[in-house]
């Protein structure tokens, strides 16, 4: 037999035994990635029982195209609309977290005696949790459906983009060996102007190419096309002076808005899982029992930063953001490990030879005493905010309590905050594209045409023409676009935009910017100043001059950028148009039940479900939990407020309204196996509202129960809610009587309710 390859040798040790070691830890119920670490400690050179890796060099290199498409994946599953999405509370809760618990690791390897590289690369280590690890604690404790999991979701995502710029900023300290101000400052201004860059591009260019081209696509030519546009930025981050995985996580981000997201995440996760398993593998490779045993000290110290640090700050940011007490808590015990990025930030440190080796035995003994931990933190979270409020002085927890509801409720947004966003994405977006092209023509037309035309003027002549074609639609939003702003009623308030104080002041602010971007434009394409004198008021003269036709181009430019970025949510709604209608009217209700400490979730009902075909009354879940079924989805019908008749069939699913304590009661009930329609309405989901009315001392129902006086049958809702004296009484029960001044909320046909109001006018007083 012919001599193999050491490389392909050391790929059959490492595959087989990461396979072995898999199988093991699936069995165990721990997270693959510890054991993808112990398989490559055991083909490493500090265990001598089993063949050790010979090619090193080649292995590092597969190592680092693993790291690549680990970030390529998470850019897929990430998306930059999903950081919009994820709301104040998890990016409070996440820069909280990571700015303190940074804090508190770049001055542990300080009083460890570490130097200061090595306490930069410990807070970038300790800045982020895991996903796996947490996803599979909420699987095994079932609390994916509470509250808080619902933010911690959010605080994870804003921590994997964060930790992304880290390691941007890192490298850049790394490299450049400078601490100042100035050059951070530098580096994340660049760092900004090119992400919004390649995301304005990218978003404008990419889904458009996509679409033209999807009819000739089969799966192996997205696959290649997927991984050659990922090599491709990844090639032109490092260009540009940011790290590989920058690139990838960009490209990433940037397909996930495209019509080809989820296929591609399909194609490419057995290239990730095959690079991704080399990576932990070449990790686990470099841990030495001896190193480990050396730094114990190091390792319990950061383990104890990582379980009270995290724990404290998490919390901490989740009541800044106005989450209650008890979520603050379950989020707080939720973060408290440290994910796989931190060994991604200490590969970046090790390639960059600024680190210590000894920071990966400290990373790996930490990640598998946190790994044991967390269940349990999350398992004691209640009990242990049961002992926190027995603890802190009543007028603390009133305060918290106090704080919370009012940081719920306060949903203001003025005018001026609005007209100040409508500017800033304006000025930002179209300054960015203006020196996008001054250095797109100052780096690659003008070496051109210094080579062809050898008259300085001419040459200006033409490269001011070109250059202002090109970028007269962004000038012009700059200086001419109008500004419009929707306050809630629907009006535009376009007198206070243009002749108010605040008005005049950006619009003054708004065209000296756009002047300074005129002259540096010019002076970046043109060399002389006869030019620059010259040019700018005949620029700022042809926009005004064809100031429609010019608008036309940009209302083009933008309805495609537009289009583009919302082609995948579009196909999902006309595909899925009543789930996700019906998911925006429990959001709505989500909204105004927050200050009763209730909600709307939606429960699956499993095919060994013990109380299949069991009707709505037979189940009396509302007397027996204190909840209220407001509608059933089988199939592609939703049936809406379903009487008692409406029986529960496998792969329903319920969405349930009623506090956190009564759906996880009921949800025992569904974990337990893991609901013919013969009554109920089938309404249209535009149809469902949630409505808020009085009832008066004339109005019928007024002293009769809620069975009684035939409201359901009337109104076509389901009281969801009483409001009397102050008190409020969710899901009341129909033998609870309707009192004169009651405020009833009714989740119901809107048709029936507008009917119903008109005929009794006088008798509601529709709130």
């Amino acid at each position: 037999m012919a001599h193999l390859p050491e490389l392909i040798q050391d790929m059959a040790l490492i595959l087989l035994v990461g396979a072995l070691v898999t199988i093991i830890f699936k069995r165990i119920k721990q997270p693959l990635v510890l054991g993808y670490i112990i398989a490559g400690f055991l083909v490493g050179p500090h265990f001598s029982y089993l063949p050790t890796i010979m090619d090193h060099e080649n292995i590092d290199t597969f190592a680092e195209i693993g790291v690549i498409m680990l970030l390529f994946s998470l850019g897929l599953e990430f998306s930059f609309k999903k950081l919009v999405k994820v709301g104040g509370a998890a990016s409070i809760t996440a820069v909280v977290e990571i700015v303190f618990v940074g804090l508190g690791g770049y001055l542990t390897g300080y009083l460890l005696g570490w130097n200061k590289m090595d306490s930069l690369f410990l807070a970038g280590m300790l800045a982020s949790s895991s996903t796996t690890i947490i996803l599979k604690a909420f699987d095994e404790l079932g609390l994916k459906s509470k509250q808080f999991a619902k933010v911690v979701f959010g605080v994870l995502v804003v921590e994997d983009i964060i930790v992304i710029l880290l390691m941007v900023l890192l490298s850049t300290v790394a490299v450049t060996q400078q601490f100042e101000g100035s050059e951070i400052l530098f580096t994340i201004l660049k760092l900004g102007f090119f992400l919004v860059l390649w995301f304005l591009v990218g978003i404008y260019l990419l889904p458009a190419f996509i679409k033209r081209t999807k009819k000739w696509m089969d799966e192996e030519t997205v696959l290649i096309l997927s991984i050659g546009l990922c090599f491709g930025m990844v090639l032109l981050a490092t260009q540009v002076g940011f790290s590989a995985e920058l690139g990838a996580f960009v490209m990433g981000s940037l397909i996930a808005e495209t019509v080809l997201a989820e296929k591609i995440e399909y194609l490419t996760l057995p290239i990730k899982q095959l690079f991704g398993t080399i990576f932990f593998v070449s990790v686990g490779m470099m841990i030495d029992p001896q190193a480990m045993y050396t730094y114990a000290v190091p390792i319990i110290a950061v383990t104890l930063l990582t379980l009270t640090g995290k724990f404290l700050f998490s919390a901490l940011g989740a009541l800044i953001s106005g989450q209650p007490l008890k979520q603050a808590v379950q989020i707080g015990s939720s973060m408290a490990q440290i994910g796989e990025f931190a060994f991604i930030v200490a590969a970046l440190g090790l390639s960059l030879g600024v680190i210590s080796e000894f920071l990966f035995p400290i990373a790996v003994g930490v990640s598998a005493i946190t790994t044991f931990t967390t269940p349990y933190l999350i398992k004691f979270s209640e009990p242990l905010y049961n002992t926190i409020v027995k603890l802190l002085p009543p007028k603390w927890v009133a305060r918290l309590d106090a704080y919370t509801s009012e940081a719920q409720q306060n949903k203001d947004n003025p005018l001026w905050k609005k007209m100040l966003r409508e500017y800033n994405s304006i000025l930002v977006i179209n300054s960015i594209m203006l020196v996008a092209v001054a250095l797109l023509f100052k780096y690659t037309f003008i070496p051109f045409l210094d080579a062809q035309i050898t008259s300085v003027l001419w040459r200006n002549i033409l490269l001011i023409s070109a250059a202002t074609l090109l970028a007269s639609p962004f000038l012009w939003a700059i200086l001419i676009k109008k500004i419009t702003v929707k306050e809630g009623g629907g009006a535009f308030h376009s007198y206070y935009l243009n002749y108010s104080v605040v008005g005049i002041a950006l619009h003054a602010i708004r065209f000296l910017v756009g002047i300074f971007l005129i002259g540096f434009f010019i002076d970046q394409i043109a060399s002389t100043r006869y030019a620059l004198i010259v040019a700018v008021p005949i620029i700022v003269a042809l926009l005004w001059l064809f100031s429609d036709k010019v608008q036309k181009i940009h209302q083009r430019i933008t309805g495609q950028f537009v289009a583009n970025l919302n082609e995948r949510e579009r196909l999902e709604y006309l595909q899925h148009k009543g789930t996700i209608e019906l998911q925006q009217k429990n959001e709505e209700a989500r909204k105004h039940f927050q200050e009763w400490n209730a909600y709307v979730t939606e429960l699956e009902v499993g095919d060994a479900f013990s109380f299949a075909g069991m009707t709505l009354y037979e189940l009396d879940w509302k007397q027996r939990y204190g909840i209220a079924v407001v509608y059933i989805r089988r199939n592609d019908r939703t049936i809406h407020l379903p009487n008692g008749k409406q029986r529960i069939l496998p792969y329903d699913k319920v969405g349930i309204l009623g506090t956190e304590e009564q759906i996880s009661q009921l949800k025992l009930l569904f974990d337990q196996t893991d609901l013919q329609e013969d009554g109920g309405e089938d309404i249209d989901v535009h149809d469902i509202q949630l409505t808020k009315i009085q009832v008066t001392a004339a109005n019928p129902y007024s002293g009769k129960t809620i069975k009684a006086s035939g409201i359901r049958k009337d109104l076509g809702s389901y009281v969801a809610g009483i409001e009397r004296n102050g008190n409020r009484i969710l899901n009341p029960s129909s033998s609870e009587a309707i009192v004169a001044n009651d405020i009833i909320w009714l989740v119901g046909d809107t048709r029936k309710i507008n009917a119903c109001l008109k005929t009794h006018e006088g008798d509601f007083l529709n709130i």
